[in-house]
């Protein structure tokens, strides 16, 4: 059987120009999160199949990459269901490791915790752009924290991190889930059925205000309520005024609390920020993650056409571990996508110094070349770029890649 160069579908190469964007972009992640106060820490890219298939993540459980019991555990020939076979799973995003991380480590983590973390995860999904099956994922949580000051501090340490990285004109859509269940109960709809109407709801922008009616009315769904509750979206507003006109048009169905929260994060947010984004309350929000239970917000580009980060509270999670509700929210930057956004704009990284490339003759005698080392190891102490490498008969080609790679300057030895 020939052996395949290309990598596994939904699986990418990644060449050092990307390589290069990614560091940067991390290291501003880092920079940025930790001046707020975030933690760095690091989970394992497998957990328990119990903890993955919990219906907290939603359509994600469908998308699992198991892993097989290993050794004498695995007997494939008496296996009778799944369970027989499979014990562990690649994580597919990092909210439940981190739950099960806090769970596991509480007792000597402060509260409120502030946690950073950064690693790849995993879904069977469909690859599409800007979207593989294995990908980066860079979070920030803060557990422990039950008012809005969480929210707030997220999204204003995931707003500088976008303005370091030159992004403007964006939006942080925010909506509560305790709002999209009022809005559901005002109009008559049982809540057996919320998550069906949700997922049509989040259609809205593909398929509009008759698109959702036409897919609710084919879900049996009474004309009535559908009248109902459309009309809600009709006459609401992306602005402070329409949480205001939900909040006297739900009555008893909305509480204080969800109101006067959205209302605080949003105008909070606007004064404390900067100029390069906008804030508005979307009340088509869905976001599809079952674990969220309060405030949910997205980040959209129009130069993306879609979501390049999102969040929300979740603060029922934990509890599932220990059995104890902690309070937690958190927010995720679309990594892969930022990356993808910054080359397709001709992002180049910052200079971080001079690089030169030492050109060594091959006729070079042993104590010729010992003296080129020492030279770049003299060099690299005064904190330069050197690389040595062999001279190739094609100088001017030779040069040219290197010139590609971001060397200035090269420096040619030859023989005494």
């Amino acid at each position: 059987m020939a052996l395949k160069k290309k990598p596994v579908t939904g699986m990418k190469d990644i060449l050092p120009k990307e390589m290069a964007i990614r560091e940067y972009v991390q290291a501003q992640i880092r920079e940025t999160y930790k001046s707020f106060g975030f933690s760095s820490i690091e989970t394992p890219c497998v957990e328990h199949i119990e903890n993955l298939s919990s219906k907290q993540g939603g359509e994600n459980e469908k998308l699992i990459f198991k892993i097989l019991k290993r050794g004498e555990k695995l007997k494939i020939d008496e296996a009778k269901s799944q369970e027989d076979l499979v014990d562990g799973g690649l994580r597919y995003d990092l909210t439940l490791p981190l739950s099960r991380y806090f769970s596991n480590n509480s007792s000597v983590l402060s509260q409120p915790f502030k946690a950073l973390q950064m690693g790849n995860v995993w879904r069977a999904d469909r690859p599409q752009r800007g979207r593989f099956r294995q990908f980066m994922q860079c979070d920030i949580d803060i557990l422990g924290e039950a008012s809005v000051l969480a929210e707030i501090d997220l999204i204003l340490a995931m707003t500088t991190l976008l303005g370091k990285l030159g992004f403007k004109n964006y939006s942080i859509r925010i909506n509560d889930r305790r709002m999209l269940k009022a809005m559901a109960s005002y109009s008559g709809f049982s809540a057996d059925i919320f998550d069906t109407v949700f997922i049509i709801l989040d259609k809205m922008d593909k398929i509009g205000l008759e698109g959702v009616r036409k897919e609710l009315l084919e879900e049996g769904i009474e004309e009535e309520k559908i009248d109902k509750y459309l009309a809600l979206y009709e006459e609401v507003t992306n602005d402070l005024s329409g949480i205001s006109y939900l909040k006297g048009k739900l009555g008893d169905f909305l509480s204080q609390e969800v109101s006067t929260g959205l209302e605080t994060i949003i105008s909070s947010v606007l004064d404390a920020g900067n100029e390069n984004f906008n804030i508005i309350f979307d009340p088509t929000l869905v976001r599809g993650m079952s674990y969220y239970t309060g405030p949910i917000f997205e980040i959209s580009m129009d130069e993306f056409g879609g979501s390049v980060g999102g969040g929300g509270r979740y603060d029922e999670m934990i509890g599932k571990f220990t059995g104890m509700d902690i309070p937690a929210c958190g927010f995720s930057v679309g990594f892969e996508r930022i990356v993808m956004l910054l080359m397709e704009s001709g992002f180049e990284v910052p200079d971080e110094g001079e690089k030169i490339a030492y050109l060594a003759d091959k006729k070079l005698s042993k104590d010729e070349l010992l003296e080129v080392l020492k030279l770049a190891s003299k060099e690299r102490a005064n904190g330069k770029c050197i690389s040595v490498v062999t001279m190739n008969k094609n100088k001017k080609f030779q040069k040219q890649q290197l010139s590609e790679a971001g060397y200035t300057e090269f420096k040619e030895f030859f023989p005494q």
